[in-house]
């Protein structure tokens, strides 16, 4: 199966995954998901600020 997704590998200390994946779960999400869900909101509040983020 092929997708269409970019892998990042993330260094962090395991008490924050352990607390990422306990909001992950009670989202009803993955942590991966969850981290998604993070960024999107990250980048929607950087945008809404300064403008929006030429893709490229």
């Amino acid at each position: 199966m092929i997708d269409n997704k970019s892998r990042f590998t993330l260094r962090v200390e395991p008490e924050l995954l352990e607390k990422l994946g306990y909001i992950a779960e009670y989202e009803g999400r993955t942590k991966n998901r969850e981290l998604e869900q993070l960024i999107k909101r990250r980048i929607r509040e950087f945008e809404s600020e300064h403008g929006e983020i030429p893709a490229p």
